[in-house]
């Protein structure tokens, strides 16, 4: 993901590739140096904490399982206008057979506030209505992540009912259907 002027912190991620594999192998080792070797832009502390590495961790097998999810999975928000990466952002993987993609993003809480969820969201909700066997998008929220759960519904998401994520606990599910 590439974000950033002034007037919209967001610019929508670059098509492909994201994050190369190799950083997200790093990341998800929480070496942030090697990680910095590779990077589009320099890394912070954020991005290896323990709930990142976790998914950096899922990531890091999706690539090597399959080299082609790079251009789907998570990658990290750069303002383009420091070249600070702000956090992280992507699907949890390529369209299902259903065609549906799940949306994934966190701020580091220095730069919350600031619109980057939202360009973030905008541009994952753009790149999946550019893909023609996407037809829906789906966002699991914690109850209590009540910033999350308005941007979604700003954004067209209906809550479609919940699930209980082994990591996560109980989350709710919203989805949105990618034409719209």
């Amino acid at each position: 993901m590439t974000t950033g002027d002034v007037a919209d912190p967001a610019l929508p991620p670059r098509p492909e590739p994201r994050t190369p594999p190799a950083t997200i192998h790093a990341l998800a080792a929480g070496d942030l140096d090697t990680a910095n070797l590779t990077s589009p832009a320099p890394l912070t502390a954020y991005l290896v904490e323990p709930d990142a590495r976790y998914v950096w961790g899922l990531r890091s097998r999706q690539v090597d399982a399959d080299p082609a999810t790079a251009q789907w999975i998570t990658g990290v928000i750069v303002d383009a206008g420091s070249g600070v990466v702000v956090g992280r952002a992507g699907f949890h993987g390529p369209p299902d057979a259903r065609g549906m993609v799940e949306v994934g993003y966190s701020v580091d809480p220095d730069y919350r506030r600031r619109g980057y969820a939202r360009a973030t969201l905008r541009a994952m909700l753009d790149r999946a209505r550019r893909d023609p066997s996407v037809r829906t998008v789906r966002a699991t929220i914690s109850p209590d992540n009540i910033a999350s759960r308005a941007l979604v519904l700003q954004h067209g998401f209906v809550e479609v009912g919940e699930q209980w994520d082994a990591e996560d606990g109980l989350e709710i599910v919203f989805e949105v259907p990618a034409e719209s």
